[in-house]
């Protein structure tokens, strides 16, 4: 997508926003001195489109890309240092926003946490931003130091909600409060197993499916069930594009307000791919899942 499409929408949401809260979109939380030339949804514009360029530095994309080739679209660009200091003010307008783009339950969704590492293992014992919030975690790629990000999304690729954890919080501690407006039938690994947690799902008229352990006694599973475990590599695929093209993971922050804009304006970058991820189901199975509710 064009940049002027992103900004318009980006625009319309923050004009929104601001009739919502009385035009104080701009006011809060804001330092003496002159008024910032660049509105609000052109900081968030700029954000947004970082994570959708090929650039790995935000700095070399402001200063090398955004200043030389953009100043037409930004006519009130301001310097990198003064950029830096309007980042903050962006998080809570960004948050509202990447919320609005949330897609709708279709029936059937995925469930899966992916490790948001803010720094390198030798590296922990000097961390000082994320002391008294990160948490050393496990995941199949080994031991790792930041946050679990909890993601639930539906066939079509889009995301559903999403929760950011310490990385040593149990993935099933926050599925029932993601999951508490959805409906039909959800899809985890192995680390979803748990009978409470099926039980407090299946009342709320979710069905939690899980592939058996080895050590496990074999049960009968309904065919479709079966299908749908082995089609968990979508949301696998979309954590790998959130880490590796909408570049998610940063572990240089210098404070833990831009880690959450960084992950924040990555995960909306995410919303307006133009191909998510996706699997296509069968007209019937389609047509039965409403039937658990």
């Amino acid at each position: 997508m064009s940049i002027v499409e992103l900004f318009c929408d980006v625009d319309d949401f923050c004009q929104r926003l601001a009739r919502w809260e009385n035009g104080k979109l701009l006011r809060v939380g804001r330092k003496r001195g002159p008024a910032p030339r660049l509105s609000m949804s052109e900081v968030m514009t700029i954000l947004i489109q970082f994570h959708q360029s090929h650039y790995r530095d935000f700095k070399a994309y402001y200063r090398q890309h955004l200043c030389r080739h953009l100043c037409s679209e930004f006519p009130g660009l301001v310097s990198y240092t003064r950029f830096v200091e309007l980042i903050p003010s962006a998080l809570n307008p960004l948050g509202s926003y990447l919320l609005s783009r949330f897609g709708q339950t279709r029936g059937v969704a995925f469930v899966d946490s992916t490790p948001i590492p803010v720094c390198h293992n030798r590296r922990i014992a000097r961390n000082r931003v994320f002391a008294d919030a990160a948490a050393r975690g496990k995941s199949s790629m080994g031991w790792f130091y930041g946050f679990k990000l909890h993601l639930i999304v539906n066939d079509q690729g889009e995301i559903l909600a999403m929760e950011l954890t310490p990385g040593n919080i149990d993935d099933r501690n926050p599925v029932p409060q993601m999951a508490r407006n959805l409906w039909g039938k959800l899809v985890g690994d192995r680390g979803y197993i748990s009978q409470p947690l099926f039980e407090q799902l299946f009342s709320q008229g979710l069905q939690l499916i899980t592939p058996l352990r080895k050590n496990m006694k074999n049960r009968l599973v309904v065919l479709e069930d079966r299908l749908l475990t082995r089609k968990r590599s979508l949301i696998e695929t979309i954590n790998d594009q959130l880490k590796n093209v909408s570049q998610i993971v940063h572990s240089r922050h210098r404070s833990p307000i831009n880690f959450l804009v960084n992950l924040t304006a990555g995960l909306i970058a995410y919303t307006w791919q133009d191909k998510k991820p996706s699997i296509q189901l069968a007209h019937k199975e389609m047509t039965l899942l409403p039937a658990l509710i």
